[in-house]
């Protein structure tokens, strides 16, 4: 047992989705996985153990935000042995040709949150995917069909952003980066650091820039079509 998890040893798979929605982790242990029993509890963070075709998946809540999921992934490789970690998430796009419910392989992570400048004594760190994942992924997309874009992400610790500044990701937008999220970088970072595989695969959710959003329907039916996208990986 961890501070934030009551799983025992052996009960988290060394293969996990990450949602940031922990009812979205239940929703995904009901609908893609067999024998799917729940681990975890703990502040209403739900996690779950299953089978997706032969092969035992955990699926663990994350919460919103880098410190959030920080704290989740961080117990989940010491304490648990997790080796594989993929987040499965929403963004929101910043170019124009990064249309609603795309998915976003996120290739890397530039973020605003001062955790890293912490964490390396002020200078930057640039997090990124494992390449064994990523380039899995991108192949798995390019036999299915899937319409995907593969590139840089922004992280951001902002949901709402300040009106009077401008326009916040203008800059961003400018240098390339596809769409926002809240999670990935600190993701990358942790994984970086115990020397463990990652990727983020996210479902455009918002437009930002045509102030366009997904219906809760929408949102639900493109998400499925990410899990088993990423259920794939496995």
């Amino acid at each position: 047992m961890s501070a934030h998890n009551n799983a025992k040893k052996g009960d988290i798979a060394d293969f996990v989705l990450l949602p940031g929605d922990p009812r979205r982790a239940k929703l995904i242990a009901e609908t893609f996985l067999t024998d799917a029993k729940c681990y975890n509890e703990v502040r209403g963070m739900l996690g779950y153990t299953g089978f997706y075709n032969g092969k035992r998946i955990s699926v663990q809540g994350t919460g919103m935000g880098m410190p959030s999921i920080s704290i989740y992934i961080t117990e989940l490789i010491e304490e648990y042995g997790v080796e594989t970690l993929v987040r499965v998430g929403s963004c929101g796009s910043i170019q124009e040709d990064v249309n609603m419910m795309d998915i976003v392989l996120a290739m890397s992570a530039c973020t605003d949150s001062g955790m890293n400048k912490l964490r390396f004594n002020g200078n930057d760190f640039a997090p990124t995917a494992n390449f064994e994942l990523l380039k899995k992924a991108y192949e798995i997309a390019e036999q299915n069909n899937i319409n995907t874009h593969t590139g840089s992400i922004l992280t951001s610790d902002s949901f709402y952003t300040e009106s009077h500044l401008g326009d916040p990701f203008l800059n961003w937008k400018t240098y390339g980066v596809l769409a926002v999220d809240m999670e990935t970088a600190a993701l990358y970072s942790i994984a970086a650091k115990y020397k463990k595989k990652a990727l983020a695969i996210l479902t455009v959710s918002d437009h930002i820039l045509k102030k366009q959003a997904l219906s809760a329907d929408d949102r639900q039916d493109s998400f499925k079509e990410m899990i088993e996208f990423a259920l794939q990986l496995a």
